[in-house]
């Protein structure tokens, strides 16, 4: 029963960003045959920041309705509509309809908000829902929020997403050649892929369906919750920010909290705003071995993370901000190379492609696992704890993506370099 829970966790945390992660990953394919074309990665961040209405709106009901608003129902509504929106999509996302003097994709637009509607309001819907499972189950949960970017990426990858060849090209008049990137035909169609991520939602509904309905598991609950043993866990979980990290002095809880809230939003603010429309920029001069071994290692760096948080767990506030200080300092080596892109650092030496990948696999590893000890923190504290830490993720996510839009879609700080020619010196 234990390790069939453990699943159903995982598979229900796989639908919190499996969706939006899904339509990044394929934007290589979606962007030419689209009247937007590349300004459709510019759209979906604005429209990502839109739908945070979804989990404020939530934050708000929570916070004026005494904390009644009740995340289930709301969480079986987001798993149908994110169904029903990669359904519709894989047969819409390409028919156009004219606003003003030009052509939008309205249906992709329209779908691509109901989607980021679904994931932003999972992050105050999902975490205040794990409290009803015993705390072993949270890492499980985190493990499949980390799969909902890895199984994406890997079906892109069977895709072939992106996937170019380096040609000899004639130009037409003079006689010369050029070497230029030719990208091959993907694997399966767009509407296939959006019918997998369909079902990847699907999946995940079934395992929220199964893990309310699961004969026993509700009954355990309630009697752990009107237990001696329960009640003394309940006053244990009000006492544990007190007691985080006694070695750091006398700390008051209030502080502690702030502290608390403040990383999570920092290391959100990192993870899913600042950092992911730069991977290319910092990846991609060394070429595309290392841009693929970063996104694939880095996507299996979140899961093994939680694992490996199962067996390591730390609720000292001192070591997590080490960590935090540590996943900064790769984030500046990062951003120190996507600045200078298309010649970074060592860009003609194989130690540039070991440290740029060794950089974003520590990155994600290290910040991936400082989130999970937070969510165990703050799920001993109770479910309105969990309403404002998913409340907190969005914002700090929001706050990081609005700082690098305009930098990367509007300044043009970011350059991006020829997979195939480089001007750059030996």
């Amino acid at each position: 029963m234990g390790l069939l829970v453990h699943l159903l966790v995982c598979l229900l945390g796989t639908g919190s960003w499996v969706a939006i992660n899904g339509v990044w990953v394929e934007l290589p394919l979606l962007v030419p045959r689209v009247p937007e074309g590349w300004l459709l990665p510019t759209y979906l961040t604005i429209i990502i920041q839109l739908a945070n209405l979804g989990p404020l709106a939530f934050t708000l009901a929570h916070r004026f309705l005494r904390g009644q608003a009740d995340e289930v129902g709301v969480i079986y509504g987001l798993l149908a509509l994110g169904c029903l929106a990669c359904l519709l999509l894989a047969f819409f996302w390409q028919e156009t309809r004219p606003l003003g003097a030009s052509q939008y994709s309205l249906a992709l637009l329209v779908l691509l908000f109901f989607l980021a509607l679904v994931d932003c309001t999972s992050s105050v819907t999902f975490l205040p829902y794990m409290r009803r499972l015993p705390p072993r189950h949270l890492t499980s949960y985190f493990v499949g929020e980390g799969l909902s970017g890895l199984f994406p990426g890997l079906v892109a990858l069977g895709q072939g997403v992106s996937m170019a060849r380096c040609v000899n090209a004639s130009l037409a008049g003079n006689g010369t050649t050029e070497v230029l990137a030719e990208y091959q035909e993907a694997r399966f169609s767009v509407r296939t892929f959006f019918l997998l991520l369909s079902a990847m939602m699907a999946f995940s509904l079934a395992a929220f369906l199964v893990l309310n309905h699961l004969p026993g598991l509700a009954k355990g609950y309630r009697v752990q919750q009107g237990s001696p043993d329960g009640a003394a866990a309940t006053v244990t979980g009000h006492r544990a920010l007190r007691a985080i990290d006694s070695r750091c002095g006398p700390v008051s809880s209030r502080a502690q909290k702030a502290c608390v809230f403040g990383l999570m939003a920092w290391a959100n603010a990192l993870t899913n705003g600042l950092l992911p429309p730069l991977q290319s920029y910092s990846c991609l001069p060394y070429g595309r071995l290392a841009y693929h071994l970063s996104a694939t290692l880095g996507s299996l760096a979140n899961p093994l993370a939680c694992f490996l948080g199962m067996f390591l767990v730390s609720r000292s506030l001192r070591l997590l901000a080490l960590l935090s200080l540590a996943g900064s300092l790769l984030a500046c080596y990062i951003i120190s190379t996507a600045s200078l892109s298309p010649c970074p650092p060592l860009l003609h030496s194989p130690l540039g492609i070991l440290l740029i990948v060794l950089c974003w696999v520590l990155f994600i590893g290290l910040f991936s696992y400082v989130k999970l000890m937070i969510g165990k923190i703050l799920r001993d504290e109770g479910r309105s704890s969990l309403v404002w830490c998913g409340a907190v993720v969005q914002l700090g996510s929001m706050v990081g993506a609005l700082i690098i839009f305009p930098l990367v879609s509007i300044y043009g700080f970011f350059h991006s370099g020829d997979p195939c020619n480089s001007s750059c010196p030996s």
